[in-house]
């Protein structure tokens, strides 16, 4: 893996450039192919446009736009100029996205033809689909650029947070630190062997840390703007995709879209790797039920704390399944504020740990202290010394003065057989305090009922942790990340609870 400085320069001109680097599907009737030196030479152009108009070093650029190659090559560009690149998030509300431009102090935006009326009149922006003489293609010329030198902890991406629990949070993160991180991931990576498809969006840290994988491996990458769990089936066989990074939520979907189409070919797939949500058993059966070849990696990352913090075990114990693995040696975990050593809250040290939020700093007081992060999620500590997710210590609610984590509650819903996903959420009681809800998909043809959920709850849990009320649904809403949208299920049990309308 070559020496980079800019997080922006990972290309590796050692290896054949000739080779394909992505397949871009925004279209998917017309695919596009684009080498790494194509890729390489858009970004250079990319970077070479930027300082034609006048943007000084470290100005914040933002991009507004569904996955696509152009977003990859100025994701790279922009950084590449020593400006710091914004991804947005193009389904955030309107208040929010307006948050973001004015709190990062973006002075240009990237944008497609949908997005672009996003971007206030204020900030100059170039729309990759405007084929006009002042448009994209027309001014954005591809040639060679040499990246600029970052200064040591210079920033050279913002990410924004999702903001469940108010206006999103800048996260800014220096090259050397993403660095670290993908010298970290890069021994599990073969150079050039491996094909990825990417469905996730790229303004959040798991397809944009996914993506520079692909580029610092000189691999191939099928891109869709979004995700489809039909055609990303056919899209893993049609182009035999070796690695399958996602989110779990996407697989769970995927599974359902597998069981009707059995004979598909998925030989090709030898590791599938999920992060960004929690893991459970049930989908971890299904997947090597299904697709028994291709081991289950649940990989654990944080947008502030950095994507590389478990690895394997360094005497080669196997990873048991829902466990996110073994610390790394070149970072430092601890979990605090629990009954003993082995079960608390996360806190790590590493590289890739933010300095501190953007324009926060009594937020940042609150999660760093000593640059110990403290990451808000609950784990425990095997004998072995492989961790495990419980859940977000501020997702816990207290029910009859017992402490609960909607996370195990789901866990042990979903490893009922006829339960194919579960959200559980916290509804005010007026004598215990909080009660869990929940909202059930079924498997295919399944036919369940409220007593028989409460009855395997409380067959397989303590009895304070059983759902006081059930709704059954088709399918589970996403927020834009591709995780559960969490905030619009509480909304709709709050609904049910004035209408009396859950499931018996």
């Amino acid at each position: 893996m070559p020496t980079w400085h800019n997080l922006g320069d990972l290309v590796d001109r050692s290896r054949d450039l000739s080779r394909v680097a992505i397949v871009d599907l925004l279209d998917p009737l017309a695919p596009k192919s684009y080498t790494h030196a194509e890729i390489d030479n858009l970004a250079g152009g990319i970077a070479s446009f930027l300082l034609r108009q006048g943007l000084q070093r470290g100005q914040r650029v933002a991009i507004a736009s569904l996955n696509r190659a152009e977003y990859v090559a100025a994701y790279f560009g922009i950084m590449r100029a020593g400006l710091v690149v914004v991804p947005i998030n193009i389904k955030a509300p309107r208040a929010a996205l307006l948050h973001i431009l004015n709190d990062a102090d973006v002075q240009f935006a990237f944008v497609d033809a949908e997005r672009a009326a996003l971007i206030p009149a204020g900030v100059p922006t170039l729309s990759f689909d405007d084929t006009s003489t002042d448009g994209f293609a027309a001014r954005v010329v591809p040639g060679p650029f040499e990246s600029v030198r970052p200064a040591p902890d210079e920033i050279a991406q913002m990410l924004y947070t999702s903001g469940s629990t108010g206006l999103p949070k800048g996260v800014p993160l220096n090259h050397e630190g993403q660095l670290y991180a993908l010298r970290i991931a890069a021994p599990a990576l073969v150079p050039e062997a491996d094909r990825y498809l990417l469905a996730q969006p790229l303004y959040h840290m798991n397809g944009l840390f996914f993506l520079k994988t692909v580029f610092a491996t000189n691999a191939f990458v099928v891109l869709v703007p979004s995700f489809n769990a039909r055609q990303y089936l056919d899209l893993l066989s049609e182009y035999r995709v070796t690695i399958g990074r996602a989110v779990p939520t996407m697989f769970a979907r995927l599974i359902k879209e597998l069981e009707q189409t059995p004979d598909i070919d998925l030989s090709a797939l030898r590791l599938i790797n999920l992060a960004s949500a929690p893991l459970s058993q049930a989908l971890v059966d299904r997947l090597r039920t299904r697709i028994p070849h291709a081991p289950v990696v649940n990989w654990y990352g944080t947008t502030e704390g950095g994507p590389g913090v478990f690895g394997p075990h360094p005497d080669k114990l196997p990873t048991p399944d829902l466990s996110v693995g073994y610390p790394l040696p070149s970072g430092d975990v601890k979990l605090v504020d629990g009954p003993d050593e082995n079960s608390g809250v996360l806190v790590v040290r590493n590289p890739s740990v933010m300095r501190g939020y953007h324009n926060l700093p009594a937020q940042t007081a609150k999660v760093l202290h000593d640059g110990w992060y403290t990451a808000g999620d609950v784990m425990r500590r095997d004998a072995n010394g492989f961790y495990f997710f419980i859940g977000r210590a501020d997702d816990m609610f207290v029910c009859s003065g017992e402490n609960i984590y909607p996370g195990e509650v789901e866990k042990l819903l979903e490893r009922h057989p006829q339960v194919r996903e579960a959200c559980v959420l916290p509804l005010p009681d007026e004598e215990r305090g909080q009660v869990p809800v929940a909202f059930i998909v079924p498997q295919p043809g399944a036919e369940l009922s409220f007593d028989e959920i409460k009855r395997h709850a409380l067959e397989h849990g303590p009895a304070y942790q059983h759902p006081r009320r059930v709704a059954f649904l088709p399918q589970l809403p996403w927020a834009g990340t591709n995780k559960i949208d969490r905030a619009a299920l509480l909304a709709s049990a709050r609904d049910k609870e004035t209408s009396a309308a859950w499931s018996r």
